[in-house]
C-alpha cells in the first residue's frame, strides 16, 4: 500500500476515534476546562496525530495510549461528581478577589492577578470603579463573576412590586425563504397572517432570509439583500412596558409622598391604570 493511502486510512481512523472519544468526554472537553481537562485535550490531540503520521508497524500503541487516555478522564470525572474533596483537589475552588470594595490582594497573588488585569475583567463587564463591586469570585474554570452593591445594581420590576409574566422565545417562522409551519401553529397564527404580515411590510417571501415572531406577535424580517431596509413592526412591547412603568412610578410617588390626599390620588391612579393594563394586554401580546 502507497504511503499517502496508508496515512490517509489513519488520519480518517484518527478522526473517527478522537470524535468519539471526545463525545465519551462530555461537552466540559470543549467548554470550560480543569487543569486536568486541560493537559488530557493536549495529550489526546497529540496521540491522535501520532496515529496519523506514525510508520512504525506499532502505531496501534497510540490507539491504547488515547483509550487509557480517555478511562483515566472518565473515571476522574465520575471521582469528581462522587466527591467534593477530590473535586477541590482537581479543580480547584473558587477565591474572592474583591469584598465590600475592598481588593484582596493577597488573593490576587495567589491567583497570579494583577490588579490591572482585574480591573480590565470588570470593565469587560461595564464596571469601571472597584469600590461599586460587592463580591467579585474567581471561578475554577478562570471567570470572574461580580455582584454589585445594592445601590448599583440594576432595577427589576420585582423592586418595584410589578409582576411580569413569563417571557416566550421568538419563534422563527421563515427560513431560506421557507415557511416553516410548525413555529406558527405553536403561536397560534397560519400563513394567512403571515401573508398579511409580508403585505403590510411590502417584501415577498422568497427574499427573506430569516423571518421571528417575538411574544407580543411582532414579525421581524431579514432579508436576503442587506440594502432593502424593512419597516420595524410596531412597537407593542415598548408600550406595555411603558404602561408598567408610569403605574410603578405612581406606585412609587404614593409611598414617597407624605399628603394624604396626594397619596390617595397616586393609589386610586395606579389602580385604575392596572385595570387598563389589564385589558389591553392580551391586544398587546398578540
Amino acid at each position: 500500500m502507497p504511503d499517502w493511502l496508508h496515512i490517509s486510512l489513519r488520519t480518517l481512523l484518527a478522526i473517527a476515534v478522537l470524535f468519539i472519544m471526545t463525545k465519551l468526554l462530555g461537552k466540559r472537553q470543549v467548554s470550560q476546562l480543569s487543569f486536568f481537562e486541560y493537559i488530557t485535550g493536549i495529550t489526546i490531540g497529540s496521540l491522535a496525530a501520532y496515529i496519523s503520521l506514525e510508520m512504525d508497524q506499532n502505531w496501534y500503541l497510540g490507539v491504547i495510549s488515547l483509550l487509557v487516555w480517555v478511562g483515566v478522564s472518565l473515571g476522574i470525572e465520575f471521582l469528581q461528581i462522587k466527591s467534593k474533596i477530590a473535586r477541590d483537589f482537581i479543580d480547584g475552588k473558587p477565591r474572592v478577589l474583591i469584598k465590600d470594595g475592598k481588593i484582596l490582594e493577597d488573593n490576587l497573588k495567589k491567583e497570579r492577578l494583577t490588579t490591572d488585569e482585574l480591573m480590565e475583567q470588570l470593565r469587560k463587564k461595564d464596571i469601571f470603579q472597584a469600590a461599586n463591586v460587592e463580591f467579585a469570585v474567581m471561578e475554577p474554570s478562570g471567570d470572574i463573576n461580580v455582584l454589585l452593591t445594592k445601590e448599583n445594581q440594576t432595577l427589576t420590576p420585582k423592586d418595584l412590586g410589578i409582576k411580569v409574566g413569563p417571557e416566550q422565545e421568538p419563534q422563527v417562522v421563515i427560513l431560506d425563504g421557507n415557511v416553516l409551519d410548525e413555529p406558527l401553529a405553536r403561536l397560534g397564527l397560519n400563513r394567512g397572517w403571515l401573508d398579511t404580515e409580508l403585505e403590510t411590510i411590502g417584501v415577498a417571501i422568497e427574499n427573506v432570509d430569516l423571518g421571528q415572531v417575538d411574544a407580543y406577535g411582532q414579525l421581524y424580517v431579514d432579508l436576503f439583500d442587506d440594502q432593502i431596509n424593512v419597516p420595524k413592526p410596531q412597537q407593542k412591547a415598548s408600550l406595555l412596558s411603558t404602561l408598567k412603568k408610569c403605574e410603578a412610578d405612581l406606585e412609587t410617588f404614593s409611598l414617597s409622598t407624605k399628603a394624604p390626599n396626594a397619596k390617595k390620588m397616586y393609589e386610586e391612579c395606579a389602580k385604575e391604570l392596572e385595570r387598563v393594563i389589564e385589558a389591553v394586554e392580551p391586544l398587546l401580546n398578540r
